[in-house]
């Protein structure tokens, strides 16, 4: 069956999603013309700006967003995440993500599902009707994780993302080409099963745009040279959005959101480093490029994006901090981040947020003991490999941001007012009128 022959009446509602990976609200709400059918949906509909979590790093927010609770939940705290009581790392997977997703809650209440290119969803789900993982996918063939839909999707140009080191070309024309490929074939695929399959929850995302704005955004803030090439692309996304919308039936919700904002990047600040410089942390050896590397007298070390952690004792392996001075510790190194600032003379630490006032559940034993929210311009990395300073430059000139991102649907009765990620699942899921345990979940429905 098609997407017409699926009937209403007493199954509940349909609903679909898109998302536009680190869209910031504030470039749709500027630029109308960029934007025109997003900009009506927000007239007729809804739209607005809602906050994103802690970290506001995309492999963390995706598991938040799509389960609708916290990383103290889902177990993934950013790109890297340590083992408890060790001090390996990993690359979280959608393996590692504790809880059920929105889909497997709708395929639980008997309902179907398609779910395309969500990051951190790799391996593919057997459970539901039709599954192509997103980002950390190692390939297509196991992203698809069935020959078929290999078959289609390559067809239609099909990749898992857009070859990123092409952004770090001073010239961006290869990269732009491959950005605007990419979502394009992205775009071939949402719109084949959309009309193919017959399903109550369609849930697709354009990670590209993250990927434009890492190597783009400083040109559109700056109005350098590639600021036309950036809204060019904006457009195209826009009208795809728009496309998807014709496609389906009035009785169908549409929801578009990203899963956090975007800012210019000025500086890329190597948190390691300095805690290096001020006596946090120190390494075993002179050749050191993992967490495994730091010695017994380290109190503190980082993660990217902005988390930071005390070297415990009975936590970690070689903790040098008694758990009697933990909060003493803490409250010293709250004050010396506190006296970062830039080249600029600007304070790099916007916010500083104990990891006990973001993260609650059964996942919190790897959780940071700080995160940061950097002031705009500062980008937070860590890196154990030896680096001559603290700040430098790189090819990216557009950062994560953890205001401003989106949301907007073709439903009126949505109240954004203090919305966050975390209120989209059962926004989803009272649309659909499907029941679950929402006792779990953190965030609320958004319908009015």
């Amino acid at each position: 069956m098609g997407l017409f022959d699926k009937l209403g009446g007493d199954s509940g509602g349909r609903v679909v999603f898109l998302g536009i990976d680190g869209v910031p609200y504030g470039l749709i709400e500027e630029h109308p013309e960029v934007f025109p059918n997003l900009t009506e949906i927000a007239e007729s509909g809804s739209g607005g700006q809602i906050s994103s979590i802690v970290p506001p790093e995309s492999s963390a927010c995706w598991p938040a967003l799509t389960t609708g609770t916290n990383p103290g939940k889902t177990g993934v705290y950013g790109f890297q995440d340590r083992d408890a009581g060790s001090y390996d790392t990993y690359v979280p997977m959608g393996s590692h993500v504790s809880g059920p997703r929105v889909w497997d809650i709708v395929t639980d209440d008997g309902r179907d599902a398609s779910v395309f290119n969500v990051p951190v969803t790799f391996p593919p789900s057997t459970r539901i009707q039709r599954h192509v993982s997103g980002f950390l996918s190692p390939s297509i063939e196991e992203a698809a994780g069935d020959g078929d839909i290999q078959q289609v999707i390559e067809g239609f140009g099909y990749q898992v993302d857009v070859n990123a080191k092409l952004g770090h070309d001073d010239d961006k024309s290869d990269f732009i080409f491959d950005a605007e490929k990419t979502i394009s074939a992205r775009h071939k695929t949402f719109r084949h099963y959309l009309q193919q399959d017959d399903w109550d929850l369609f849930f697709g995302v354009y990670m590209t745009t993250d990927r434009v704005n890492h190597f783009l955004f400083g040109d559109y803030a700056t109005d350098g040279e590639y600021a036309e090439e950036f809204l060019e692309f904006y457009q195209t996304l826009d009208a795809y959005i728009g496309e998807v919308q014709q496609l389906i039936d009035p009785e169908t919700t549409l929801i578009v959101a990203s899963d956090h904002g975007f800012t210019h990047l000025t500086h890329e600040v190597y948190l390691n480093k300095w805690l290096e410089e001020e006596g946090w942390l120190e390494y075993a050896t002179e050749d050191h490029d993992e967490l495994g590397d730091i010695d017994g007298t380290t109190r503190a070390y980082s993660l990217i994006p902005g988390r930071v952690f005390l070297n415990v004792e009975g936590r970690e392996p070689n903790g040098a901090v008694p758990e009697a001075e933990y909060e003493s510790v803490r409250d010293s190194l709250i004050a010396a981040l506190e006296g970062l600032t830039g080249p600029d003379g600007r304070t790099v630490c916007r916010e500083i947020v104990r990891g006990e006032d973001a993260f609650s559940g059964t996942d919190t034993e790897i959780a940071p003991d700080l995160v940061i929210i950097p002031a705009d311009g500062y980008d937070l990395k860590a890196g154990f490999t030896d680096k001559d300073e603290v700040f430098a430059t790189g090819p990216r000139n557009g950062m994560h941001k953890f205001e401003n991102a989106c949301l907007f649907s073709t439903s009126p009765d949505l109240d954004l007012t203090d919305v966050d990620l975390l209120d989209v699942v059962p926004t989803i899921l009272d649309l659909m009128d499907v029941d679950a345990n929402t006792d779990r979940l953190d965030g609320e429905s958004l319908l009015a």
